[in-house]
C-alpha cells in the first residue's frame, strides 16, 4: 500500500496580459508585495491570437511570463488564483479589466494555469477554481497539447520556459541539499 507523500514545491508561475503600462506596474507591485520578489521575467510578447480582450482591455496587447523567488506548494494554485482574479478586479477601469493574470505553475514536467471556467480538460480543484494542464516536458521543451492557448503553442514562450525550467530544477537542488544536511 502507498502513502500520501507531499509533492515537491514548484515554482509560482504568472502569465500577465495587459496594455496599459500604468496597470501593469501597479499588478507587479502588488504581487512583490503578496508573493516576494520577482526572480524572471520574460520579454514582452505580442498578444495577436485572439481579439477576444480588446474590447475592456484596448490594444496593443502584450503577454509577459513572470515568475517568483520562493518555490511554493502546488496546493497554492487556489489561492493563488483567487488572488489574481482580486488584483484584476482592483485595477479594473471603466470599459473592464486592464489586466488578466493567468497563474500557475511550472514544475520539472509540466506547465499547470489555473481558471474559473470549467470547460473541456480542466479539473476542479475548490472554491470554484479549475486547473488547465497546459504543456508536459519531453524531449527538451515543454510539449503543448491540442487544449493548449495558442500563444503557448506557437513557441514564442518557449526559450523563456527552458530558463524558468533551469532556475526551478536549481532552486530545487538546494532545496533538497540543504534538507539532507
Amino acid at each position: 500500500m502507498a502513502f500520501p507523500v507531499e509533492p515537491d514545491p514548484v515554482k509560482m508561475l504568472v502569465a500577465v496580459l495587459w496594455a496599459n503600462a500604468n496597470a501593469l506596474q501597479m499588478v507587479l507591485k502588488r504581487m512583490v508585495e503578496i508573493w516576494g520578489n520577482i526572480d524572471f521575467q520574460g520579454q514582452d510578447h505580442l498578444f495577436d491570437m485572439t481579439n477576444y480582450y480588446e474590447s475592456e482591455m484596448g490594444r496593443p496587447l502584450f503577454r509577459r511570463l513572470i515568475t517568483f523567488q520562493h518555490l511554493v506548494s502546488p496546493g497554492t494554485i487556489v489561492e493563488a488564483k483567487l488572488v489574481c482574479n482580486g488584483l484584476e478586479e482592483r485595477c479594473r477601469g471603466s470599459a473592464g479589466r486592464q489586466v488578466n493574470l493567468d497563474s500557475g505553475y511550472l514544475d520539472h514536467n509540466k506547465i499547470v494555469l489555473a481558471s474559473v471556467k470549467g470547460l473541456g480538460q480542466k479539473i476542479f480543484v475548490g472554491q470554484g477554481i479549475y486547473v488547465d494542464l497546459v504543456a508536459r516536458y519531453r524531449q527538451g521543451r515543454f510539449q503543448p497539447f491540442e487544449w493548449t492557448f495558442p500563444d503557448f503553442k506557437d513557441g514564442r514562450y518557449d526559450n523563456e520556459l527552458t530558463k524558468i525550467r533551469g532556475v526551478y530544477l536549481q532552486q530545487l537542488r538546494c532545496l533538497q541539499s540543504d534538507a539532507a544536511g
